[in-house]
């Protein structure tokens, strides 16, 4: 969003949000507001009629009447304050209510995205990440900014008479001081502004070094590697160069600022000097000068709340820009309509080309392959061939550049992406571990069964790992994290290795028992050797019948599949059995001989370096 109208775009969107979400407690809160914004000057204007009864000349006072006077001011100023508080608290439900709705629509579109392109982004991560601080701020500060101006022009008319009546000038000073001001304040908000979105990919980085000396998942390497000072060296200039930024910004903000607070003493005090001498000429009360000393105190007052509140409003409302920018992100990879059936023939790859970035290179150039229905299909290739690019545009993170892929005939493009991933069930290698209790980092991989304790049960049994959970002492209950306590008891909870995570991951995967489409990604890669049988033997069981893709380093893992296709370049080079396979002299030969060879004890790969061989 760009231009000169774009911080006006978003204030009148951050209040229409506010309006929808609040409702009748805007309503009552503005209420509230501009009745307590007209106490101060009618408290004022008894406590001048108190004072000019006093100093009447001539005449003795009616104490009646000065008594009921002066409770009356007191009554009025401290139902002005009640009526205050009573709208604070109607402000703050109004902000919360707004806060909660802005944060449940941003999330809800971040949501939406159903490829990864976005985040992927980095221009659009640094966008997502103000606009997760706008979604949180900006609505609720100008709800607060648009409260606070009710609440201050009402206390300012309420005094402008006052101050006409007793010289007129004055309100003419105050007006330029106050426009000059907001003048002022809106220049500093820009520039805030524009240092926060300049800061935003600084503060990223400092916030990524932060966590990696905090967080236990990296500890380890931290520690052994000697990195801690090196990242903190980095977190410290990241964190160095955001202040210096910041740091000038705030300087010259300070420096306009105490310029117009000179200028606003300035003409208070020639108001107040013009205001005695009338008094001593008598053209003015005693009653008169009070008044006007408190209007000009009232209204000053009322001036730097508005101009305060000004610059926060401001910031937040060119900040709030970038909200509007993510809810208004165009999908990169548009959605079908169409609803998938039951996989019947088979997923065909025509002619697939891909490359993650315009400017990158190919990572598929070209793949044609053909997985049939109810059959096992094994994909090997070193690293960087294409595999797992495969598995992306198999579940429609991203779409082919060329080429199509076909589920039973129909291009992926077609179908509703939500309804699709409904048919597959994935195990990535990059799998992860939520801060959840066990049966709950199972339970997600199926949200509708998330409760079946014996569909989790089951599923943790063929991934091997109820052995492991039967040793825990809240079996599933277990959380798995060191970061809370449970729910309901000050009990920490666990961490597991390596492999158990990985078959916790793998648990997950097979809690979509309907799935038409089983995608393994080295599900193995992390086991031992008894953990590893007893998976393929279970997921052999398990595939059975099954569409299903398995990548595998580990070749001996390939014996078990119909077809075994190999990638290299970017391209099929290779398919067949693992018996045809290894009978040839290719690529997929020559690395199960590799593999085969590092296991007999006469091999290279079990000398001891420097020794006999």
């Amino acid at each position: 969003m760009t231009g000169r109208l774009a911080p006006l775009r978003a204030a009148r969107a951050a209040l229409s949000l506010g309006r929808r979400a609040a409702g009748g407690l805007a309503v009552a809160a503005f209420a509230l507001t501009m009745v307590s914004g007209t106490a101060p000057a009618l408290a004022g204007w008894l406590v001048k009629k108190v004072i000019d009864d006093l100093t009447r000349p001539g005449g003795a006072p009616d104490p009646g009447r000065a008594v009921w006077l002066g409770v009356a001011s007191a009554a009025v100023a401290g139902g002005g304050l009640v009526v205050g508080y009573a709208g604070g608290l109607l402000a703050t439900r109004m902000q919360n209510a707004v806060t909660l709705h802005v944060q449940e629509r941003l999330y809800a579109r971040i949501n939406g995205f159903a490829g990864l392109h976005r985040f992927e982004d980095p221009a659009f991560a640094d966008r997502l990440r103000l606009a997760e601080d706008a979604a949180t701020d900006a609505p609720a500060m100008l709800a607060e900014f648009t409260l606070a101006v009710v609440r201050s022009v009402v206390g300012i008319a309420s005094f402008v008479a006052v101050l006409h009546a007793v010289w007129p000038p004055m309100n003419a000073l105050l007006a330029i001081v106050a426009v000059t001001a907001v003048a002022v304040q809106l220049t500093v908000a820009r520039r805030e502004s524009e240092m926060i979105q300049a800061n935003t990919a600084t503060q990223r980085r400092q916030l990524m070094y932060r966590r990696l000396l905090t967080d236990h998942a990296v500890a380890k390497e931290v520690r052994v590697f000697g990195l801690g000072d090196f990242f903190r060296v980095r977190m410290l200039g990241a964190l160095r160069r955001a202040n210096q930024a910041e740091a000038g910004v705030r300087t010259r903000a300070a420096v306009l600022q105490s310029g117009m607070a000179a200028a606003g003493a300035v003409v208070a005090a020639i108001g107040i000097g013009v205001v005695i001498a009338r008094a001593i000429r008598g053209d003015v009360t005693a009653g008169d000068v009070t008044l006007f000393l408190t209007a000009v105190a009232a209204v000053q007052s009322a001036t730097l709340t508005i101009v305060g509140q000004v610059q926060a409003a401001a910031r937040s409302t060119r900040l709030f820009a970038s909200y509007l920018d993510v809810m208004e992100a165009p999908e990169a990879m548009p959605d079908g309509v169409g609803v998938p059936g039951p996989l019947r023939t088979g997923i065909v790859l025509e002619d697939v080309w891909f490359r993650y970035d315009h400017s990158g290179p190919w990572i598929l150039k070209g793949v044609d392959l053909t997985i049939p229905a109810g059959r096992s299909l094994g994909l090997v290739g070193r690293n960087g061939a294409g595999k797992s690019t495969i598995v992306k545009l198999l579940c429609r993170f991203y779409d082919p550049q060329r080429g199509r892929i076909l589920w039973d005939g129909v291009d992926l493009r077609a179908y509703s992406v939500a309804d699709l991933r409904r048919r597959i069930a994935t195990a990535f290698q990059d799998f992860q571990v939520y801060d959840l209790t066990i049966a709950e980092n199972i339970g997600v991989g199926a949200l509708d069964r998330l409760g079946d304790r014996t569909a989790y049960a089951r599923a943790a049994a063929l991934a091997g790992l109820d052995g492991d959970v039967a040793a825990l002492p809240r079996r599933y209950e277990t959380l798995l994290s060191r970061a809370f306590f449970h729910d309901d008891a000050e009990e920490a909870g666990v961490s597991l290795s390596g492999g158990q995570n990985q078959r916790l991951a793998l648990a997950r995967t097979l809690m979509r028992e309907d799935a038409d489409l089983i995608i393994l990604d080295e599900p193995s890669s992390g086991l031992d050797p008894q953990a590893e049988h007893h998976v393929y033997a279970t997921l052999g069981e398990y595939r059975s019948g099954r569409t299903s893709v398995l990548i595998s380093h580990r070749l001996g893992a390939m014996r078990g599949a119909d077809l075994i296709v190999v990638l290299a370049d970017g391209v099929v080079v290779e398919r067949g059995t693992h018996e045809e396979l290894v009978a040839g002299a290719g690529v997929y030969a020559g690395l199960y001989a590799l593999q085969a060879a590092s296991y007999r004890e006469d091999s290279p790969a079990h000398a001891v370096p420097g020794g006999p061989r």
